[in-house]
């Protein structure tokens, strides 16, 4: 039998890339690369989301890692954003009428901070100037004079309340707790022998006039209350007067050049009545105590005339973009922070700070999606702020019913674009579980991981090297390290017709190639130095890899790579190990016997074999028993295992080697050890392609060249894998060199001749295979096992000999 026309050939074991197609020498004659690279699906929809401005149109960006999506994402958002116009500063002030709710106001890009600093300067300018104008001469005249007038109508009263007294005959005079009255005889007081000699009816009189005299002296006292009242309210008046001039430039100036804005002229209104009102705030302190040398006195507080501006904007920026790389809740949407003064902890309005949301309000917010659901609240907090469009700054502990801020501040309205980045299956997750999630992301911008390969692709590629050695001051590329860059992109994408767009990976391949050049003192990055780059990555990378092939070339893992057995096969199978693959072979053995229970797959039975690798062992029973159940029961017994495997398989790859290894024992047929298999196998014998087939062939050509290449050596994989094939140069040089050899396959029958060398077998007109052929043994031998089988029934006495099946 011919094997040639199964045998890959060399041109499709790896892309043939020619470096002098390429018409440069090196990449630094080439101009860096500005687009993006194979992602027009991605970039469609980034622009339609971005440009979008109707609500709820905001973006999720889908793609596995490493494919460039959140540099894409921020240079489209960036570009546009420059264009933009700047949005809004946003502050927060004193809400006179109720502290506890602090208001925000509104103020054009740029002039937030000037705000601020007028308010501040408007305050300071009260404090110095309010003072002084209370101790002006005009001031103190005027209090002077209100004190006289007050003062004369206060003796006025007295002279006339003396006058009464002494008509009434009483006079004043003082007591230890003030003023008494006492009465009179002659012009002095009365002795109390003088007293008591009145007559009894003089008495009663004394005692009336008494009464009417201190009636009299009540209604002066209420009448000094009176004037005492009167002024308190015109000094009152006078100082709110002084206050109200001293103020009239300020606050003019300050009206006029806010008065396009009405939140702002409004709250300059409150705070001229608030001024007014608490005019003695701007007053020195007078306390009881003189103050102590070398200290200043102390200044009242005037916070709550502060501008907390929260928000500020360059006029000239354009619109905001926010990358936020840590969003917990207060990050997100802002905090209230806290104050200690003498181990109490308070805070006020101009503690408060704002979150991403509002730095980015006006513009766009990037968020990573991973990390937005695993912070508490912040995912809930993410999808308030879009549904209300409003910004309310809480302290996270009300949430659990614990009120520690004291502080409800206004809301503030926001317009921010999102844009959230992750993986595919997080996007499908909010999907299917979070209802709200396809109303607030309606635009997916999903990036592929690999593009079809052209002229136009590959110059892209050598920008692209152009690009980062820019950047990063590596080593310029020649043309046949450009050409090696882009045989690993292949590689990356696990086709020969696809270049990988996973950009970390080949970035990484180009950084490390100009580190190996510049250790080797090359000018130029040449192929010898990618080569050394991938070679140094594998090295660091494989000791899990090089332990098993010692262990198959001790013998300690058995695997037979010369010879032939009846009923044993090499596997194939691919081990990941975080960025790291690597492929190893596997003896797969089968032993056929009379009986009933079917193929026996010996890992399912111990738990040790995944959900798809038990439906590819029942789908090759399948073809089987559609093979071979004819004309006579299938009665067969056949177990199957991977040996020396102590952990879970999973995966179909192997159902083409276990067909093998069952049709080898039924047939008592030897399979060439030389050859390993890998393949899945559908019910109707075709061989369908699997994953991983440069690190199954990488893996065994390994452990062959670790023994030793016979030159018969070689794998068997689907031909529907050719196009697949990026192996590595030194599997690619022993194919050439005839000391290894890649065949592929369409059919079940085509990997059985090749690992029997003896033809499948087809059915004759009579329903029968050839005896000669491996399918006539086969079937030889099930039919003998049925006769056992029924003969055996009839000797039981189970009627007409049939076959009971176990379930």
């Amino acid at each position: 039998m011919t094997t040639d026309k199964f045998k890959v050939p060399v041109s499709m074991l790896s892309p043939l890339i020619d470096p002098s197609q390429f018409g440069f020498e090196d990449t630094g004659e080439l101009e860096p690369l500005t687009e993006i690279i194979g992602q027009e699906r991605a970039v469609e929809a980034l622009d339609f989301g971005l440009h979008m401005k109707s609500p709820g149109f905001n973006l999720y960006v889908s793609g596995p890692a490493g494919t460039g999506k959140g540099t894409l994402v921020r240079q489209m958002v960036k570009r546009m954003a420059q264009g933009a116009p700047p949005p809004s500063d946003w502050c927060y002030v004193n809400n006179f009428q109720d502290p506890s709710r602090p208001a925000c106001l509104s103020l054009p890009a740029g002039q937030g901070a000037s705000f601020k600093r007028e308010m501040a300067a408007f305050i300071e300018g009260l404090r110095r100037d309010i003072p002084q104008a209370f101790e002006s001469k005009k001031y103190l005249d005027a209090k002077a004079k209100l004190h006289d007038e007050i003062e004369t109508k206060k003796k006025a009263l007295f002279r006339d309340l003396t006058e009464m007294s002494q008509k009434q005959g009483f006079g004043f005079e003082e007591t230890p707790v003030g003023f008494g009255i006492v009465p009179l005889k002659a012009g002095h007081s009365m002795t109390d022998e003088e007293m008591e000699a009145m007559t009894e009816q003089e008495q009663q009189e004394l005692t009336d006039r008494r009464k009417i005299l201190e009636g009299e002296i009540r209604e002066f006292h209420v009448r000094i209350h009176t004037l005492d009242k009167e002024a308190e309210d015109q000094q009152r008046h006078l100082d709110r007067q002084v206050v109200t001039k001293v103020l009239e430039g300020p606050y003019e100036t300050m009206r006029r050049t806010y008065q396009d804005l009405a939140a702002v002229a409004a709250y300059l209104e409150r705070v001229q009545q608030d001024i007014v009102h608490h005019y003695k705030d701007f007053l020195p302190h007078e306390g009881p105590h003189l103050p102590i040398p070398g200290l200043e006195p102390r200044r009242p507080d005037m916070t709550r005339y502060l501008v907390n501006l929260i928000v500020e904007h360059d006029p000239m920026g354009g619109a905001p973009v926010v990358d936020e790389s840590h969003p917990t809740y207060t990050n997100l949407i802002g905090k209230i922070e806290r104050r200690a003064h003498m181990g109490v902890m308070y805070t006020d309005f101009t503690e408060i700070r704002a979150g991403a949301v509002l730095l980015a309000n006006g513009g766009y917010l990037i968020v990573n999606a991973l990390d937005a659901l695993r912070q508490p609240f912040s995912w809930d907090a993410l999808k308030r702020v879009i549904k209300t469009g409003e910004v309310k700054i809480e302290d996270p502990g009300e949430f659990y019913g614990f009120s520690t801020a004291g502080l409800r501040p206004e809301p503030v309205p926001v317009n921010v674009k999102v844009i959230m980045v992750g993986p595919p299956m997080i996007y499908h997750l909010l999907q299917a579980y979070e209802e709200d999630f396809s109303k607030l992301f309606k635009v997916k911008a999903d990036f592929d991981t690999e593009v079809a390969r052209s002229e136009r692709q590959d110059r892209q590629y050598a920008r692209f090297i152009a690009k980062l050695c820019r950047e990063e001051g590596l080593p310029h590329f020649g043309a046949d390290a450009v050409a090696e860059v882009i045989r690993q992109g292949f590689r990356f994408a696990d086709r020969h017709d696809r270049l990988s767009l996973r950009f970390s990976l080949v970035s990484d391949l180009i950084r490390e190639a100009g580190y190996w050049a510049r250790k080797e003192g090359h000018s130029f990055v040449t192929r010898a130095d990618v080569d050394a780059a991938i070679t140094h990555k594998r090295h660091r990378s494989n000791l899990a890899e090089h332990w098993i092939q010692d262990e198959i070339k001790e013998g300690t893992l058995m695997v037979a790579l010369d010879g032939e057995v009846v009923g044993q096969v090499n596997g194939l199978s691919v081990h990941q190990l975080g960025d790291y693959a690597f492929g190893r072979p596997t003896r797969i053995t089968a032993r056929t016997y009379v009986g009933t229970k079917g193929v026996i797959d010996i890992q399912r039975e111990a738990e040790l074999a995944g959900n798809i690798h038990s439906k590819g062992v029942m789908t090759l029973a399948g073809y089987m028993a559609g093979k071979f159940a004819g004309l006579h029961p299938f009665a067969m017994s056949a177990s199957l295992t991977f040996e020396q495997t102590y952990s879970e398989i999973e995966g179909d790859s192997a159902a083409v080697a276990e067909l093998a290894a069952i049709l080898s024992s039924l047939a008592d047929l030897p399979i060439r050890q030389w050859l390993a298999v890998t393949g899945s196998v559908n019910q109707l014998g075709e061989v369908q392609p699997i994953g991983g087939v440069n690190e199954k062939i990488e893996g065994f050509f390994e452990s062959c060249s670790r023994k030793g290449l016979t030159g018969k050596q070689g794998v068997i994989i689907p031909a529907r894998n050719t196009k697949h094939l990026a192996l590595r140069r030194d599997v690619v040089e022993a194919v050439e060199s005839g000391h290894f050899t890649v065949y592929a396959v369409n059919t079940v029958e085509e990997a059985v001749e090749l690992l029997t060398g003896i033809q499948a077998g087809e059915r004759a007109i009579d329903g029968e295979y050839p005896l000669d052929t491996v399918f006539g043994r086969a079937a030889q031998r099930l039919a003998d096992m049925a006769q056992a089988v029924a003969e055996w029934g009839e000797a039981e006495g189970r009627p007409d000999g049939h076959i009971i099946t176990e379930p």
